[in-house]
């Protein structure tokens, strides 16, 4: 009993002193706040109660008791907003960091938390309260201000300016060769090369992360979520676009991708290739794992930061993309568009994941759209050969109806492009929107189809060129040698898959109808002078009518020697083959002639001079033909 007379005595003096010192209300409670300081005794329930007791703040009626109840709440809160206040006041007035010091960060988040909790003791705002809503609201705002601050700050001095500056253990994979890291504007640097994409960027180290947090979770429950995730946006970005331009991306309009000299834009699309799979396989998914670990418990915050802070990347990457598959579609381009659109196909299964959420799912329909541009690139570069082939003119004629350029370029090209045929067949199917093919190696795909088409127009452009040719015989071996060169294509490569043997079957029969009437054009009237059918009447007449036809004989034999053997035939066993069928032709019937005129009765010893070439001379000058060198007799 005395122990609560005791107290009760402290407690009426402490407030005879409060209200003898304290000229106004707010002074009498800022003294009391002191005392509760000090002691548990003196604690500012007690101090209440007793007030309360003593009738000071009540009008002895049951209403003036509830009145009473308002009024001491409305004073409580009010001396701890002041209080708040004052706290809160020397941290966010402070030019130096408040992180900078970890006591006075936990002190200052103490605050926000205890502002906070005031804030949602206010809300809803009871009469009367609002004044004290608008004041802790005000103060809330400048809290939040400097938390913003403090989380800008955090950030910046983490990552420091540089992409490479990040605690990740080995080097960075955004590293430059050592040559272009010296700051020298005039060079564009280059990442080191990276195979393996199992990686992932540290670019904040734990200790900033879990700081991070701690603001965020703050913002977040102040209702300050979206500023927050744009403060890291904003603070984060530059090292993300700055580990872009590290790999020797820039940003580049449509218009000054299209006006690139080819060479230059295909350096240019080698950069592209080896960055687009760091930033989405590495990057990226980095900056993923980051924010849903600053932001983490604290959707969709955590997602909002991560579409901002990688949007202007990835668009960039695409945007090159897409600017390259709607340019110029010259054949030329068509390995390095493959490639891009392989690129982007293989990353679909790591996007899908990666940009799943609300706020970034419109980068995988982006990268959607841009593999289907590539695609449609590609099957427009087909067509664009197809008019390359169709508008290549017939101007001279090949010496010696050799190989045409055009021929060989289209067999090397198509042989080329087939290296990919599972892509260009994915790509082809995809226009037509049927299936693949039960057996991919043996597929009579859009692609086996359009291959073929392009073979037909090949084959009727180098019809066309063949007669420009005067003699009928060198359009045949023109037409022999290109056919040849193109079943030999087909044969060494994907092409035979792709054609199948029933082709190739049909493109030997044509050249083999070639070789026929190269025969007729060249040898018939040989053959028709070596016929000994008509020499008739008496010997004398019939030994010179042979004679006659020996004389014309040679004379055809000589002209077909001396032009043939200038003219080529490139293969070898084409060569053979139609040298041995000439033969077969030519030497029977010449074997037969010689031995029907020696035996005219008045040859005699004039056979010889008239019979120029042996049958042995004959073979052997029949085996100098299509070597290309021109001889003369």
């Amino acid at each position: 009993m005395a122990s609560e007379n005791g107290e009760d005595k402290l407690l009426a003096a402490v407030r005879h002193i409060a209200k003898t010192l304290g000229r106004t209300e707010t002074m009498a409670d800022d003294i009391l706040q002191i005392f509760s300081t000090f002691d548990g005794r003196l604690s500012r329930e007690k101090l209440s109660e007793k007030q309360h007791d003593d009738g000071s703040l009540g009008d002895g009626g049951g209403g003036g008791v509830a009145a009473g109840d308002d009024r001491l709440s409305l004073s409580s809160m009010n001396r701890t907003l002041r209080y708040l206040d004052h706290q809160i006041s020397r941290f966010v007035t402070s030019d130096r960091l408040i992180w900078s010091d970890s006591a006075d960060a936990s002190a200052f988040l103490e605050a926000v938390d205890d502002l906070l909790d005031t804030i949602h003791d206010l809300d809803p705002p009871a009469p009367g309260n609002k004044p004290l809503l608008d004041r802790a609201d005000d103060l809330l705002q400048k809290c939040m201000l400097r938390l913003e601050d403090e989380f800008r700050s955090l950030i910046e001095r983490s990552d420091g300016g540089s992409p490479l500056d990040a605690p990740a253990a080995g080097s960075s994979p955004f590293d430059s060769d050592g040559e272009n890291s010296d700051g020298d504007d005039g060079q564009v640097p280059v990442a080191h090369p990276v195979k393996d994409y199992d990686l992932i960027i540290d670019a904040l180290p734990p200790g900033t992360v879990s700081d991070l947090h701690e603001i965020a979770r703050r913002m977040v429950v102040a209702g300050f979520g979206r500023e927050c995730a744009e403060v890291y946006a904003l603070a984060h970005r530059d090292f993300v676009e700055e580990s872009v331009a590290r790999l020797g991306i820039r940003h580049r309009t449509a218009e000054e991708v299209q006006g690139t000299p080819w060479a230059d834009l295909d350096d240019e699309i080698a950069r592209w290739l080896k960055a687009i799979n760091m930033v989405f396989r590495i990057l990226i998914p980095s900056e993923r794992r980051l924010c849903d670990r600053i932001f983490a418990g604290l959707s969709p915050f955590a997602d909002l930061a991560f579409a901002a802070v990688s949007r202007a990347s990835a668009i960039q990457l695409l945007s090159f993309a897409d600017a390259v598959a709607i340019g110029n579609r010259a054949p030329e381009r068509l390995f390095r568009v493959v490639d891009m659109y392989e690129a982007v196909r293989d990353l679909f299964p790591d996007l899908d994941p990666l940009f799943s959420d609300q706020y970034s799912t419109f980068l995988r329909t982006e990268a959607a759209t841009l593999s289907k541009s590539l695609a449609a690139a590609i099957r427009g570069i087909f067509m664009e050969l197809e008019n390359l082939i169709r508008r290549d003119p017939a101007r001279a004629a090949v010496p010696g109806g050799g190989l045409h350029p055009i021929t060989r370029y289209v067999m090397n090209y198509l042989r080329a492009a087939c290296a990919s045929r599972r892509t260009l067949e994915e790509v082809m199917e995809e226009d037509t929107g049927t299936a693949s093919p039960p057996d991919p190696d043996r597929p009579s795909s859009s692609l086996a189809v359009q291959i073929a088409w392009i073979m037909d127009v090949l084959q009727g452009n180098l019809e066309v060129k063949s007669k420009i040719y005067r003699e009928p015989s060198l359009s045949c071996i023109f037409l022999m040698n290109n056919g040849r060169y193109i079943i030999q294509k087909v044969r060494d490569s994907e092409l035979s898959v792709l054609l199948g043997e029933e082709w190739i079957r049909r493109q030997m029969a044509r050249v083999r109808r070639w070789g026929n009437e190269y025969q007729r054009a060249t040898w018939s009237k040989v053959i028709a002078v070596l016929r000994t059918d008509g020499a008739t009447g008496s010997a004398s007449v019939a030994a010179k009518a042979m004679r006659e036809r020996l004389q014309v004989f040679n004379s055809y034999f000589d002209e077909i020697y001396r032009s043939q053997t200038g003219w080529v035939l490139a293969d070898e066993q084409l060569k053979a083959e139609l040298r041995i069928s000439v033969s077969e032709l030519v030497l029977p019937a010449y074997r037969n002639f010689l031995a029907r005129y020696r035996n005219a009765a008045d040859s005699g010893k004039y056979a010889e001079k008239h019979a120029r070439y042996s049958e042995e001379d004959v073979e052997a000058r029949i085996g100098e033909l299509f070597e290309g060198t021109g001889k003369r007799s």
